[in-house]
């Protein structure tokens, strides 16, 4: 599971990158690097040069100029998912590839949600991640999932359809109407 940060650690990495804190930076990327690395990767098809550069640049950003981050707005681990989201889209759309307009948009828009998916579930609650990966990937029956868990099935059921409703955001999330995270 990915690793929580209080606001208050948010507010405080901010402030130190704003102080010239290379430490902070460091302790950023140790904590974040996988994550965007993940999202870029994904939404670039796998094309790892590509996505170590879209993570260079999401910290670089960030260093240069951290009050790109606001604190209020969220916390600053969907603050670096949303910029490198951004930022590994752009790369796809400039670029060369088969394809007309339509098609070039349906495979950003596939990549997208697929990373998305993949944000929500690295994200997710420890109850609810497990309960999806019993029924979902081990393909456990919910008597079975409840009973590995310690929980009833009615327990079992309603953290199915909380993972699954989180989930299902996935396809419906619109990366501009997120609010412009890199700027």
């Amino acid at each position: 599971m990915a690793h929580l940060t209080p606001p208050q650690w948010d507010r405080d990495i901010r402030r130190r990158l704003g102080d010239g804190d290379a430490a902070a930076l460091s302790e950023l990327y140790d904590r974040f690097a996988t994550l965007a690395y993940g999202i870029a990767q994904r939404i670039l098809g796998g094309d790892e040069e590509a996505a170590g550069e879209v993570t260079r640049e999401v910290f670089a950003r960030l260093w240069e100029r951290p009050d790109r981050f606001d604190p209020a707005h969220g916390p600053l681990r969907t603050w670096i998912a949303d910029a490198t989201h951004r930022l590994a889209v752009a790369r796809l759309r400039d670029r060369p590839g088969p394809g007309t307009p339509e098609e070039v948009a349906d495979r950003i828009r596939n990549a997208s949600t697929a990373a998305r998916a993949d944000y929500i579930v690295a994200s997710m609650p420890a109850p609810l991640h497990e309960a999806l990966r019993l029924t979902r990937f081990r393909r456990h029956d919910c008597r079975e999932t409840a009973r590995r868990l310690g929980i009833t099935e009615a327990e079992t059921r309603r953290r199915l359809r909380l993972g699954l409703q989180l989930l299902s955001s996935a396809s419906r999330y619109d990366p501009d109407a997120a609010g412009g995270a890199v700027r």
